[in-house]
């Protein structure tokens, strides 16, 4: 039997995307891979990158912080939420990402939140 190794993402072309990318380009990458995965109702993407200038391992890749809604996180824990965001951008978190702050909602908890601030 015959067994095909997982890609490399060293020569992947889409996870090399990623890392080349300017740093603008890589919020989009990373937001047009967790809609195509969560098809959330809403996301914000946000590059913390230059909070983090100078620091261990920031050369590696850029910091940043992702608000996500969506149906798909009902019945699933916190833990369960982020394996699900992060498997969306795993390629990238090799090449590309070096932190990712991640705060993952259902539309109902977001609603909720968001009454709750206005309050």
């Amino acid at each position: 039997m015959n067994h095909t190794p997982a890609s490399n993402s060293a020569s992947d072309p889409a996870s090399n995307a990623i890392s080349k990318a300017p740093r603008g380009e890589r919020v989009q990458m990373i937001e047009t891979r967790l809609t195509e995965a969560l098809a959330p109702v809403h996301l914000a993407v946000e590059d913390d990158s230059a909070k983090h200038a100078g620091h261990a391992g920031a050369s590696e890749g850029g910091h940043y912080r992702v608000v996500i809604v969506s149906t798909r996180f009902s019945g699933i824990n916190r833990v369960g939420r982020h394996r699900l965001v992060y498997d969306a951008v795993a390629d990238a978190m090799q090449r590309g990402i070096h932190a990712l702050a991640i705060s993952a909602y259902t539309p109902e908890e977001f609603e909720s939140l968001n009454l709750n601030r206005s309050v």
